[in-house]
């Protein structure tokens, strides 16, 4: 949540349809109804679209920023870079020229531009458990780039869009104008998503022509789809929304398993594990302390000088414009975010102004919290009903919304919550330290002798777990070296 401002009623969207965090770009995953596709017939006659610019460096230094620019770690980046040349000389195209930029984000994500750069966030860095790994991503980066996929993407959608309007404003047929641009929604998922397996399979082959474990692939992704599971709560992953712009993770570790087992029995190519981890011990890990981190069952921001307890079974997940919470069960959620406020506007106004819906008079309350001005608001819908509040610390508003599915009223809770935001002293908000990566070797089998010693909000068992590629009921390897998070 760094620096964030509020984004009215589209938050609502946001707080209710939150099953997992998307973890965009070619590593993410949404999870929703299956949906068939509809067919698209783009005439033939349709011009086609050229003069497609290239990113520059303008486009380069916007997109480092808004993922809280260029980490420093020295050691990681050249790793990165070799691997990314090694990658690059058993590739299709060993005359592309690419550059690898290692992005200071704790999410989970890298991308590709056609003209060969290639972002890799801490927080890929972060889950992968040796070079091969890490050169799996990679690998798959290099073939979107190779197989020209961006720029047909690109195609499509512009020629999608360009017959739909001239079908709607040329030939004045507006009707089927709008169903021409549904269909190629469909589409244009159904391209996005046989590009990312296509990707896939180009990268498993490219990563054993450099020499590296073919299998790593699938290990990435399974410890990939781990991760979202952990961030749901537990639950497991749901069959992927067709609109969604990827493939199942599932679907994709099954495909890289026979593209993998094509190439060779499990055992061949090198992961380089070692040196990988000797790169990353005492690299950052998780939220930066700039943008809000969760410390002993609170959610602290030096930055806004504020705090207040996570409220009892819920995950926070803390994006760039909004805290965002959900039970296990995803029956309540949450929302925290900072708003503008209109110079003499009251705080019930404020509430009004940001929330979609009606909202219900029974539920208006105006007094203070923790000696802050405050207003309370109840909203009741279909399947959810919510609680909101605005309360204005200093010459900041904040807004806490709480909901509950079904006729579940959440006002005790949220209540507990709101009572809890609180400025932080100065001096607590200095003392925060960033966690990080500590590479140790285990001295005997149990999982646990390590996991307590993880420095996470919660479940520090499935945390190291996930972190380490190892499953439930698994032991540990005395003399081996594995991750653990710590200040």
């Amino acid at each position: 949540m760094d620096g964030m401002r509020g984004r009215g009623g589209m938050w609502r969207g946001a707080c209710l349809g939150l099953a997992a965090l998307v973890l965009g770009a070619c590593v993410a995953e949404r999870a929703g109804p299956v949906v068939a596709p509809a067919a698209v017939r783009v005439p033939a006659e349709a011009p086609r679209v050229t003069g497609r610019e290239r990113a520059g460096d303008a486009d380069h230094l916007k997109l480092v920023s808004s993922f809280g620019g260029e980490a420093k770690a020295p050691a990681v980046t050249r790793l990165l870079t070799e691997i990314t040349d090694r990658l690059v000389h058993a590739s299709d195209r060993p005359d592309q020229a690419y550059a690898v930029t290692l992005l200071d984000s704790p999410v989970i994500n890298a991308f590709a531009l056609p003209n060969g750069r290639l972002y890799v966030t801490r927080g890929l860095v972060a889950l992968a458990n040796d070079s091969s790994e890490v050169a799996a991503v990679l690998a798959h980066e290099i073939a979107h780039v190779t197989l020209n996929h961006a720029s047909a993407r690109s195609e499509l959608e512009l020629r999608s869009a360009l017959v739909s309007k001239v079908v709607a404003d040329v030939l004045n047929d507006p009707d089927t104008g709008a169903q021409l641009k549904n269909q190629s929604r469909f589409a244009l998922a159904r391209f996005s998503r046989e590009q990312e397996l296509e990707a896939d399979a180009a990268g498993v082959k490219t990563l054993a022509a450099a020499g590296y474990d073919p299998f790593a692939a699938s290990r990435f992704l399974t410890a990939l789809n781990r991760t979202i599971q952990l961030k749901q709560g537990g639950g497991t992953a749901g069959e992927p929304d067709m609109l969604a712009s990827h493939p199942g993770t599932a679907e994709r570790v099954s495909l890289a398993v026979r593209a993998a087992r094509r190439i060779g029995a499990p055992g061949i190519g090198t992961d380089d594990r070692t040196r990988f981890l000797a790169a990353i011990d005492g690299f950052p890990y998780g939220d930066s302390p700039r943008d809000g981190v969760v410390r002993a069952g609170r959610f602290i921001h030096p930055g806004l000088g504020i705090a207040f307890e996570v409220p009892e079974g819920f995950t926070l997940e803390n994006t760039r414009s909004a805290v965002l919470g959900t039970t296990a069960d995803g029956n309540r959620r949450l929302l925290f975010d900072q708003i503008e406020a209109k110079d003499g506007q009251g705080l019930d106004a404020i509430l009004r102004a940001t929330w979609n819906d009606s909202l219900d008079p029974s539920g208006a309350e105006t007094r203070e919290v923790n000696g802050h001005p405050a207003a309370f608001a109840l909203s009741r819908g279909k399947d959810w009903t919510f609680r909101l509040a605005a309360i204005r610390l200093g010459e900041a508003t904040y807004r806490m919304i709480m909901a509950g599915k079904g006729g579940a009223d959440p006002n005790a809770a949220f209540r507990r919550w709101t009572e809890s935001l609180a400025e932080v002293p100065p001096e607590e908000a200095s003392a925060l330290r960033p966690t990080r990566l500590q590479v140790v070797q285990a001295t005997g089998t149990d999982p646990e002798d390590l996991a307590h010693r993880m420095v996470v909000p919660d479940r520090p068992l499935d945390r190291f777990l996930v972190l380490n590629g190892l499953e439930r009921g698994a032991r540990l390897a005395p003399g081996r070296s594995y991750k653990i998070v710590t200040e």
